[in-house]
């Protein structure tokens, strides 16, 4: 059935009895406590007041976003939604909504406002934009910018036809935001991309469309929350990255689209060992494997069992680290296929050997990081100017950790000498951890090179 909105009066709200006898005894302002403690457990964010419980109780809000659904799946796992007393989202997104005053712009800790619905989904982009045409925002076909202002945000939208073009307008902004990340890495990217999420959501919650444009654009939200998420880890805004990946993982369930999941738990992976969460990392790389099961796709398998490898090394288990290492090396030498995805693009032999290097590192095994380090910057193909720089990084702090201080401040040097055209906090942060360690030991000429050039960049 078509997911439309039309007109006409509001309807009566009618009370969710469910949800008062779930608050039970507890008043407005304690199960509003409970709820935001819920939250935190799952990495969410959200505002949860005494107001917004009785805007649920009163039937006000006959579906709670997709942050406040995941918290009460999660405190509930054994209700769906409709037995939680809520309308379906198709049902609710019918309802004409009153006239709205201007969204204000909150910034990243500002406190939000509980009666809006949509205000934890927007909260995410950290932005102060309204919704503007999606190939607009994303008008960076050259070097980004040092810094770009955004504009003041404008009234919400009247309701507007969603169709092809807006989804499709979706889907180029995630191809062109993977292809600026690539040369350029994250930081100057990070805004501009999340007005385009923002777009991508005011799409998807107030639109007119059907079915089946419904599902594409939920799949493209979710993949515009991903690349999102990916530049607030490589910004090392660690916490947003967690926040964006909990609002892609709701999107691939709500669309039931286990290519999507699978996506975003090889990112949530990722971020968990660079956050120093190593079991979390295990357990986001095993669902990511088990979403990814019978899709075809064996490139895919091997990047999340090597999601899974770092998880091992940082919990210093090597036996484990290898078995896992050895499966993603025989996963991934059976080829790529026509199912693999668009996204995976960047997952060839020189990422392998530089996760892999990775793994060792973790482990202390410092000459065989170095190996597959160097043979990272040596595969590694000359667009991905980002993760070339990256691996030089990673190559120097291999080095140290062998105790070749020379050499470790030639490669860092190589790696400054590149820093000019990437914007990466997460590279900035790996240099700046050898140009510490290297400081002790600045009468070694290529240190001292190496020190006088980082901190001329930094500065």
């Amino acid at each position: 059935m078509a997911a439309t909105r039309t007109g006409g009066p509001r309807p009566a709200p009618v009370p969710n009895q469910a949800m008062r006898e779930l608050r039970g005894a507890l008043s407005p302002g304690e199960f509003a406590t409970l709820v935001r403690r819920a939250a935190r457990e799952i990495g969410e964010h959200v505002s949860c007041d005494a107001r917004y419980v009785g805007r649920v109780e009163s039937g006000e809000i006959r579906c709670p976003n997709y942050a406040y659904e995941r918290v009460f799946r999660h405190l509930w796992p054994e209700k769906s939604l409709a037995e939680l007393g809520f309308a379906p989202r198709s049902a609710a997104r019918r309802r004409a909504p009153a006239a709205e005053p201007p969204v204000p712009a909150h910034p990243p800790d500002a406190p939000l406002r509980s009666d809006e619905e949509n205000d934890d989904v927007l909260r995410r982009t950290f932005l102060n934009g309204g919704p503007t045409a999606l190939a607009a925002v994303l008008g960076l076909d050259q070097a980004p910018p040092a810094a770009a202002p955004l504009p003041a945000a404008p009234p919400r939208p009247e309701r507007r036809r969603v169709g092809a073009a807006e989804v499709q307008g979706v889907e180029q902004a995630v191809r062109d935001i993977r292809l600026l990340d690539d040369a350029h890495g994250a930081d100057a990217l990070f805004e501009l991309a999340g007005q385009s999420l923002r777009s991508a959501y005011v799409l998807l919650n107030d639109g007119e469309y059907n079915a089946a444009t419904e599902r594409r654009l939920q799949c493209g939200a979710g993949e515009l929350a991903i690349s999102v998420g990916w530049l607030a880890h490589d910004s090392n805004r660690l916490t947003d990255a967690r926040s964006f990946y909990s609002e892609a993982l709701a999107t691939a369930r709500m669309a039931r689209d286990p290519h999507l999941e699978a996506h975003v738990f090889s990112n949530s992976a990722f971020l968990a060992r660079d956050a120093g969460r190593p079991r979390e990392a295990l357990r986001a790389a095993q669902a990511g494997q088990a979403a990814a099961d019978g899709l075809g796709s064996d490139r895919l398998l091997s990047l999340l069992v090597l999601r899974e490898a770092g998880g091992w090394a940082l919990l210093g288990d090597r036996s484990a680290c290898e078995r896992a290492l050895a499966r993603a090396y025989e996963l991934f030498d059976r080829g790529e296929r026509p199912d693999d995805p668009e996204w995976m693009s960047f997952y060839g032999e020189a990422e392998l050997a530089g996760q892999e290097a990775q793994c060792w590192s973790a482990l202390g095994e410092w000459d065989r990081a170095t190996a597959r380090a160097e043979r990272a910057v040596g595969l590694q193909e000359p667009h991905f100017v980002r993760n070339r720089v990256l691996y030089t990084a990673e190559l120097a702090h291999d080095r140290l950790g062998r105790g070749d201080l020379a050499g470790a401040a030639e490669h860092g040097a190589a790696a400054v000498a590149l820093l000019g055209q990437v914007r990466s906090a997460r590279i900035r942060g790996m240099l700046a951890h050898t140009a510490d360690r290297l400081r002790p030991h600045a009468a070694v000429p290529e240190v001292r090179d190496f020190l006088d050039g980082y901190d001329a960049v930094a500065a």
